[in-house]
């Protein structure tokens, strides 16, 4: 085959602009591949002649280019990098990724928080009761930005899933809590205004915690944890005083008034703001939504270590251990019961292992600042206090220890 400066065989179907009428009469060799022509460059090829060689017939060009650099070869001097403007867009893709996954480090923050409380309590003591609310309102607050109107339609779709929620959080737990608060004295040989307290944690409502949790392992089915704990919050006017009276024997008047002004104040007003901010301004929050997992997180770590840092007396006490290993049996069981209790009854359901999970957090998870209040304000005995003191602290890292065990075997 004849071969000159400037002539060589097409091989590519990338020259779609050379037109040949019989292109099926020609071979185009695969192996040989050609530079990448800068896009400065205007090509024009001009058939030079057509050899045979055995069988095959080549089509030789002449290739002229009219380019900035007049070659196919890089500048020596020339560099080929990103542009400025992508370097900025990948930083910044960078950032908004980080943000988005701070929920990923959250059991480590909550750890961080009860060791720092622990250690140092006036770097949370600042944080007082008064800050309770708002702060579990900005978790509800974020909860509804990322959720829509027909997530709560389908909630309220499944009365069976908000049952079981309403009896892992009434029926199960009180058990639970009564067959701990009398190991607690007979066993342990503990006062029995610890075991008091035990059982006055069992009959609280849910805690809003638990739906952040939900939130954080099946933002799908947040809006039913949602129901499931403002639904127990709105009974618990009722309930709680009726399962002190029977576990306790002791009537605790919870305010009624109280109680429907928490509910307002801590779900369902930050909830509606932030579906009707994801309605109406859908640009604005996805602007926010990057911001909003960092947050939470500190808000959370908050939560936690300010409990802990007020009762550190309580918690640090001579019987601060054994409590706090009986607060710790007391939740697992609630956990595991939540889990398989819930597994054996929905495990026709297509969504089980998320079902499970959610009820696990319900039955679990419960209001231990209203347990707290309620021992500080009807029990003159101090001793009381000291299991829901532990209880915030322990329920929130056991909890939150099983989203980041829950998150990975999803990842999985």
């Amino acid at each position: 085959m004849r071969s000159t400066t400037g002539q060589f065989p097409i091989q590519c179907t990338r020259f779609n602009h050379v037109l040949l009428q019989n292109r099926s009469s020609f071979h185009l060799p695969k192996r040989v591949q050609f530079p990448v022509l800068p896009q400065t460059s205007n090509i024009h090829f001009h058939v030079s002649s057509i050899s045979q060689f055995g069988g095959s017939r080549f089509l030789e060009c002449k290739c002229s280019s009219e380019s900035v650099s007049g070659s196919f070869e890089r500048d020596p001097g020339q560099e080929y990098g990103p542009e400025p403007n992508q370097m900025v867009e990948q930083k910044a893709a960078t950032i908004v990724d980080i943000l988005k996954q701070s929920n990923s480090i959250l059991p480590h923050v909550i750890l961080a928080s009860t060791i720092l409380a622990l250690v140092y309590p006036p770097s949370f003591s600042w944080f007082t009761s008064r800050y309770y609310a708002p702060a579990l309102g900005f978790l509800m607050f974020a909860v509804g930005v990322n959720s829509s109107e027909k997530d709560f339609i389908e909630a309220f779709k499944r009365p069976d899933a908000i049952l079981a929620g309403y009896v892992g959080q009434f029926v199960v737990k009180p058990l639970l809590g009564y067959v701990f608060g009398i190991i607690a004295v007979t066993v342990f040989g503990l006062p029995t205004p610890l075991g008091v307290g035990i059982m006055l944690v069992s009959c609280v409502s849910g805690a809003q915690l638990s739906t952040y949790a939900t939130f954080l392992t099946d933002p799908p089915l947040a809006p039913l944890s949602i129901v499931m704990t403002s639904l127990s919050t709105a009974t618990a006017v009722f309930v709680t005083p009726m399962l002190s009276l029977l576990l306790i024997g002791k009537r605790l008047p919870v305010d009624v008034v109280g109680m429907v002004s928490s509910i307002m104040q801590i779900v369902i007003a930050p909830i509606t703001a932030g579906l009707l901010l994801n309605r109406l301004f859908p640009r604005l929050c996805n602007a926010m939504r990057p911001f909003l997992p960092p947050l939470s997180v500190l808000d959370t770590a908050c939560c936690i270590g300010a409990p802990l840092a007020i009762n550190i007396n309580s918690v640090l006490s001579h019987f601060g251990l054994t409590v706090s290993l009986l607060i710790v049996a007391f939740h697992l069981s609630a956990f595991i019961a939540g889990y398989f209790l819930s597994g054996s009854v929905f495990h026709n359901a297509p969504d089980v292992k998320a079902l499970q999970r959610t009820l696990s957090f319900e039955t679990g998870m419960q209001s231990s600042l209203l347990a707290l209040a309620l021992a500080n304000r009807f029990f003159q005995d101090p001793l009381v206090s000291v299991p829901p003191a532990i209880s915030t602290v322990i329920m929130s890292l056991m909890g939150f220890a099983l989203v980041m065990l829950w998150a990975k075997k999803k990842e999985q």
